[in-house]
């Protein structure tokens, strides 16, 4: 006899599927294995959300060689996700991960990718042991009327200021309610209410995470308040003159903060393969944030230029500056926005995130993409940030090159990265020193089904 386990989101589907008459379901799934290690000298690299291949484990004081155990993170993830029809005009969607280090930290290892593991004492004189953890990530109904859209449940979200982050092996999500019309010509109006997320979140600790290297979902990915008591959302996005996209958000954070993002994106007409970008962002301090001195703005715009004239390159060069006295950098809120939080400004870094959207901040960004024909396609990428906040003495520069490859072998994704970073506030060996540069090493496998 067979011993058969079924998976959260397969039960789901198959008691669904017993109650409704579905139609058009679709299963996909994919399984991930991310590994990265770096020289950096010390047990915890400053100032970064990013990963920096450092581990977090009590005792452990880095020997700084690549490919050391304590000097790096593995993690594995599998993703389960269905899709369908309950009626005409009537959809749903539930996804679930499963998180495990495949007990990778007791031989190769001192870290995990994502901060869902908990790390109990587990009764020896060696510590704490890495459990493996699994949860509902989305489990959204949608209904489509004439031209709008409803959406309600836990889903991903992808707005400037509220996001779920992607780059690492697991993603952060939200319980919402979204409201999508488009009954005006060559707009899209977008209403939103989040009431929670499973991102680590600034303004309660004790959801960050224990241990971890991306800082993106919260211990054992539980779902708490977002932010102070939830936040809304409206933005219109704008087509009318074809060659350019015009979007503009308005968020209230209850209770935290009032913020504006405004962004253009044009396809130049008169240069073929020329693309333009510009943002604007502020943000205010309000509420809890306020106290007795209130707390500044932080505002910031970018500008973008790319060129995709020539097959199979892609270049481009952006620049952005922030006010020196802001509080809240402009990054995500959805994430630990005052350390590391990814931001949507266009030079944001490839993994030393946490500065670009910084009080203070003058960044510059390259970018190149060249596609080897079956080969591979190559990646380069340079920042470039100095920081320097409002009564602050010294600058904190920051400068980041990377070397990516990718492949696809049918269902099997795969990319190698290297970087090398040079931060003032990383990889300080002395008190009071700028820190060393370190390289890191990155590879990261993603099987689909």
């Amino acid at each position: 006899m067979k011993l058969v386990k079924m998976s959260l989101v397969a039960a789901m589907v198959v008691g669904a599927t017993s109650a409704f008459a579905l139609e058009n379901v679709k299963v996909t799934g994919d399984a991930s294995l991310f590994y990265g290690t770096s020289n950096a000298s010390l047990n915890r690299v400053l100032g970064t959300g990013g990963f920096a291949g450092t581990n977090t484990t009590a005792g452990n004081t880095g020997k700084g060689g690549l490919f050391n155990k304590e000097n790096s993170a593995a993690d594995t993830a599998v993703r389960l996700g269905v899709t369908g029809d309950l009626m005409k005009g009537v959809s749903f969607g539930v996804t679930g991960y499963y998180v495990s280090t495949l007990g990778l930290e007791n031989n190769l290892v001192s870290n995990t990718w994502t901060g869902a593991h908990a790390a109990p004492g587990n009764g020896s004189q060696f510590g704490a042991q890495v459990n493996d953890a699994s949860w509902v990530a989305e489990a959204w109904m949608a209904a489509t009327a004439g031209k709008t859209t409803a959406k309600i449940g836990r889903m991903e979200l992808d707005t400037p200021l509220a996001f779920s982050e992607k780059w690492s092996i697991v993603p952060n999500t939200f319980e919402a309610a979204v409201l999508i019309n488009q009954d005006i010509p060559d707009t899209t109006v977008v209403g939103a209410w989040i009431g929670k997320g499973n991102g680590t979140n600034a303004l309660h600790p004790t959801y960050n995470n224990v241990i971890g290297a991306d800082g993106v979902v919260a211990v054992g990915a539980n779902f708490n308040t977002y932010m102070n008591d939830g936040a809304y959302a409206v933005a219109a996005i704008n087509n009318s003159f074809k060659p350019l996209t015009l979007q503009v958000w308005d968020y209230n954070v209850v209770n935290v903060a009032n913020a504006v993002w405004a962004q253009a994106d044009v396809d130049c007409s008169l240069v073929k393969g020329l693309k333009i970008g510009a943002q604007y962002a502020d943000l205010n301090p309000k509420g809890l944030l306020g106290g007795a001195t209130k707390l500044s703005n932080s505002n910031g715009y970018a500008g973008k230029l790319a060129y995709e004239g020539v097959e199979n390159l892609k270049v481009s060069v952006s620049g952005s500056k922030t006010n020196k006295d802001g509080f809240l950098k402009i990054a995500n809120t959805a994430t630990n926005n005052l350390a590391g939080a990814q931001s949507k400004l266009y030079t944001e870094a490839f993994m030393s995130y946490g500065y670009v959207g910084a009080a203070g901040a003058r960044a510059y960004h390259l970018d190149a993409e060249y596609k080897l024909g079956n080969i591979a396609t190559l990646g380069a990428q340079y920042t470039n940030v100095i920081v320097r906040a409002a009564n602050v003495l010294t600058d904190t520069k920051v400068q980041e090159a990377v070397l990516t490859a990718s492949k696809s072998f049918g269902p099997l994704n795969a990319m190698l990265a290297y970087y090398s970073t040079k931060a003032t506030d990383q990889n300080v060996k002395t008190v009071g020193a700028e820190g060393s540069r370190y390289d890191s090493v990155l590879a990261m496998l993603k099987l689909n089904f």
